[in-house]
């Protein structure tokens, strides 16, 4: 479904985004990265829409402060459902390496949950600085972004 056909608008770095909704984007520093995703995750909320982040464990704490300044009240928005904050090992490196089959079933699980529980849409912003580590399965991260590409289609939410 296209923003034509009854979504409200996914705004990300000044650009529209339309049905394909996943975004691969590199920054220079932490507040640059917060300069351009904080708008679009206060955007998620303000439509309604369920926030599914996954962090550096190192940062959690000042992400979640960030997201407070942008006038979220994370742990209200986390009781309701409306925000998950994972640490990578809670996902990306679940038994302390990355399995990109566990990690496409966790994607699709999210997005699916999403829905069912009543949210327009999933906004999923995953940090991956991991995959800069010498980490065991870290080889799989191209064969992975490939086939995520393949699942993401059939749903309409967004994934940066």
């Amino acid at each position: 479904m296209t923003v034509s056909e009854g979504h409200r608008p996914v705004h990300l770095a000044g650009s529209v985004l339309d049905r394909a909704r996943h975004v691969c984007a590199f920054f220079h520093t932490r507040d640059e990265e917060y300069q351009v995703l904080m708008p679009f995750i206060a955007e998620g909320f303000d439509h309604g829409d369920r926030a599914f982040h996954i962090v550096d464990p190192n940062h959690r704490a000042d992400h979640m402060e960030r997201v407070r300044r942008a006038g979220i009240e994370p742990e209200s928005a986390e009781a309701s459902g409306q925000l998950t904050v994972l640490r990578w090992e809670d996902a990306y490196l679940r038994g302390g390496h990355f399995d990109q089959d566990a990690m496409l079933a966790l994607i699709e699980e999210v997005l699916t949950a999403g829905k069912a529980q009543g949210f327009p849409l999933t906004r999923l912003v995953a940090n991956m600085e991991w995959a800069l580590e010498d980490r065991p399965g870290v080889e799989d991260i191209v064969e992975y972004e490939t086939r995520l590409n393949y699942v993401l289609p059939k749903y309409d939410d967004a994934v940066t």
